[in-house]
């Protein structure tokens, strides 16, 4: 029997009144609460079993019999409206009348008292054939504890169902597994619901259980930072639940909220949803990284005896470690660490390492994640060039986006990143039309938008605005007037310049501007228009309002975007670009080149070969190095130079072409001007990229083969299929080229399949210029015709089919 300390005050006599009246005093002390309260509920119970148990026992002559508590009771968790759950085992030497007398005594005074009670009466042997045929009785099982009688017999069973469980854990835990996502199905995820089932939902207490069989089956275990103390405050909220509502109930209600709050001593019942929702998120957390566990082992052990066969003694070798970015492998389905990598030393490593495996799409090691925490060296305000590029590429990644974000939010790293994001961290919107929390709802706005980046000339700025456009919802007011000035202070934070500290500013502040404009105000007015038009004040910011507006609504939930209100802001952007272009001026042309451009240029034409120059960037935060080429024109000098780096796993960062005609001297010069950053490892020799280089001009080096042959041994893993290309003519923008711009997914010889698209065309690439923003390529390209003249309007839309065709 269960003995409970400080609960004498409480004793109870064997009479069903004693019970009632000891149990209502315990309930009504305000100074017990929580594990203390559910602890001695549960040992008062106890002793008024244990008395109905002993006065039946001798009443109905019963020998070898035990009362059995499983499940929550089992755990001495007992909830005010709690069930009782008990089995009555038994040797099965007793007399069927007499049993039977004997349970109508246990059962009967709980009725009496409206308890409700689940119950059942078998022999161990009994007990263990159900417990392998029905999982939640041998779930139950694991929890049993007894509470009257033979000690001895449960323990014999105890010994047998934990044998079982452990036993046949290769087919339990699928089983159970399956069970945990047929609940969260029907009973939703409990952080993102108004009205949570504390029990069944997602997150809930059903998980948390299941989290603890888990760890009995010794074949994974749950993380254990902070578990416990989730799991305790899912517990006190539905006793509060309880005591407040008088039923056994689990739903939290909106109705029930405040008081509930109150009794827990809470500000309000946004406070509680939000601890609610913190403790939800730990639970869910703990079971995705368990579950994920309980599989990768399951498969090894499944796997193991058909490698050793195959491969005798090497099936036991290390899995293989497959690299993703510098610092950053893939090893047995998993993002992890590589052997090599520093955290103390590297600030960008945490960045870097959830950007990978979220393009990869692939989940993240606990461990590694853990160890990023630990380690990982803070990031200098503000931070570098690449921390930047990287935490766009994250954001860009699409689905896979959202897993990787929570498993680093989950260790505290994104909090340490982006301070301002704790005050949006779990807060629920009581909005019906808003399906997330506020936190959830910026990374899911992400995610949307990451399939809108074609629509943008600046994809970086989308996906940050994405991230902050709601980030003003931790404070008081207007949460687009504050997010304006958090947004100002985190995109400075985050490195961005003044001028798009500024854009992103407006973009926070002016993120509803568009949708309630166009449903509430009257476009055919010509001062509607022009508001929006002086509010936004270019088109540039104008289109990435456009896809945010798109974004936010589609992230919301399935009744704040329509085709109808699709139409209506597209009908305003439309209106609001056509008076802003009448103010905006034509973009000009490259400037002129530098002295070191000059200089290789000279020694080009010279020697008639291609010449070259490495050089270290001279800002502190810069990434990679700048590699000036010079090459006398030529064709084909674009996707050769573009095919060599892709060769040599360099990234281009931005590039910027340019065709020179020098005084007093024949012939025409390209000069190609890179920043470039190897993918991982070190920059290869200026040396051998220019062997390399000559190879590919003269076709004794086939680029596209090798870069054919590289794709096929070491393909690039994507968690989602991005957004196609877009390829468009840009009108009125030079007089003296055609304009195309292409917007595609950053990707290993984008800018070689380009040029060689460009080549087929026959055309004449006078300029190009080439940015990556995060995992995201936005290229300017100006071309004539051989005779150095714009193309017509036909071949220059045929030529942009051309390109998106070799991208496709």
């Amino acid at each position: 029997m269960t003995s409970v300390e400080e609960n004498t005050d409480h004793t109870a006599d064997s009479g069903p009144s004693g019970y009632a009246a000891a149990r209502l005093r315990l309930l009504q002390e305000e100074s017990r609460s929580g594990p203390s309260r559910r602890s001695a509920l549960a040992g008062l119970t106890d002793e008024w079993l244990n008395a109905l148990f002993t006065t039946a026992g001798r009443e109905t002559g019963v020998r070898g019999a035990t009362l059995v508590a499983v499940g929550g009771y089992g755990r001495a968790e007992l909830s005010p409206r709690s069930d009782l759950d008990l089995v009555l085992l038994h040797d099965g030497k007793a007399e069927p009348q007499a049993l039977s007398a004997l349970a109508d005594r246990l059962w009967y005074p709980v009725w009496d008292l409206g308890l409700a009670l689940d119950h059942s009466v078998r022999t161990p042997g009994e007990a263990r054939r159900t417990a392998a045929e029905d999982l939640k009785a041998h779930l139950g099982l694991l929890d049993a504890r007894t509470v009257a009688g033979d000690a001895g017999l449960l323990a014999g069973l105890r010994t047998s169902v934990l044998a079982d469980w452990r036993n046949q854990a290769a087919k339990r835990l699928p089983e159970l597994h399956s069970l945990c996502r047929e609940r969260a199905e029907r009973a939703g995820e409990l952080r993102f619901l108004l009205e949570p089932d504390l029990k069944e939902a997602r997150g809930g207490l059903r998980d948390a259980t299941a989290l603890r069989a888990v760890a009995a089956s010794w074949l994974a275990d749950a993380p254990r930072e902070g578990l416990a103390e989730a799991r305790r405050r899912l517990l006190d909220a539905r006793d509060a639940l309880h005591l407040v509502t008088g039923r056994a109930t689990d739903r939290l209600s909106l109705q029930e909220q405040d008081q509930v709050a109150a009794r827990l001593g809470l500000l309000d019942a946004d406070a509680l949803l939000r601890e609610v929702y913190e403790a939800a998120r730990v639970v869910a957390y703990a079971g995705d990284v368990t579950w994920r566990e309980v599989g990768r082992v399951l498969r090894a052990r499944a796997a193991r005896p058909r490698l050793r066969g195959l491969l005798g003694s090497r099936g036991d070798r290390v899995p293989a470690r497959a690299p993703l970015a510098e610092g950053v492998v893939e090893s047995d389905g998993e993002a992890v660490l590589a052997l090599a990598a520093r955290p103390d030393r590297d600030p960008v490593l945490a960045l870097r390492f959830g950007a990978a495996a979220a393009q990869a799409g692939l989940p993240v090691s606990l461990h590694a994640v853990r160890r990023l925490a630990a380690q990982g060296k803070p990031l200098p305000v503000p931070w570098p060039a690449e921390a930047r590029e990287q935490l766009l590429t994250l954001l860009g990644a699409g689905e896979p986006t959202v897993a990787v974000w929570e498993a680093l939010e989950a260790e505290g790293l994104i909090t340490r990143l982006l301070p301002d994001w704790e005050r949006v961290r779990c807060r629920p919107q009581r909005n019906p039309v808003h399906t997330w929390t506020v936190d959830r709802h910026l990374i899911e706005t992400a995610v949307r938008a990451s399939a809108l980046t074609r629509r943008v000339g600046r994809p970086d700025l989308l996906l940050m605005a994405a991230l902050l456009h709601d980030i003003g919802k931790g404070w008081p007011g207007d949460h687009s007037v504050a997010g304006e000035t958090i947004a100002r202070d985190v995109a400075a934070r985050v490195g961005f310049d003044p001028h798009d500290v500024a854009v992103l500013g407006a973009l926070v502040r002016h993120h509803l501007l568009l949708i309630d404009t166009a449903t509430r105000r009257d476009l055919d007015d010509p001062a509607t228009v022009r508001a929006v038009a002086d509010a936004v004040r270019s088109v540039g910011t104008l289109e990435i309002l456009h896809a945010l507006t798109e974004a936010d609504a589609l992230a919301t939930g399935p009744a704040a975007w329509s085709a109808w209100r699709g139409s209506l802001v597209a009908d305003l952007v439309a209106r609001v670009a056509a008076v802003l272009r009448g103010t905006t001026p034509a973009a000009g042309e490259p400037e002129i080149p530098t002295t070191e451009q000059e200089r290789l240029a000279v020694e080009a034409l010279r020697t008639g070969e291609p010449v070259l120059a490495l050089q270290a960037r001279q800002e502190e935060d810069a990434v990679g190095v700048d590699l000036v080429v010079a090459v006398p024109d030529q064709p084909g000098v674009l996707p050769a130079v573009a095919g060599v780096l892709a060769l040599h796993r360099l990234t281009v960062r931005d590039a910027d072409l340019r065709s020179m005609e020098l005084p007093d001297r024949l012939g025409e010069v390209l000069v190609l001007s890179w920043r470039v950053a190897a993918e991982y490892g070190a920059l290869p020799q200026a040396a051998r990229l220019r062997t390399d280089l000559v190879r590919a001009l003269d076709g004794s080096l086939d680029v596209p083969a090798k870069l054919a042959d590289r794709e096929a041994a070491y393909p690039r893993r994507r968690g989602v299929v991005p957004p196609p290309p877009r390829v468009t003519v840009v009108p009125d923008v030079s007089a003296l080229a055609t304009v195309l711009e292409v917007r595609a997914p950053d990707a290993v010889g984008l800018l070689h399949r380009i040029g060689r698209a460009l080549e087929s065309g026959g055309v004449r690439v006078r300029s190009a210029h080439v940015s990556t923003l995060g995992a995201n390529a936005v290229d300017t390209l100006y071309v004539t015709t051989p005779e150095g003249k714009p193309l017509d309007p036909a071949d220059a839309t045929a030529l942009a089919g051309l390109v998106a065709a070799a991208l496709s």
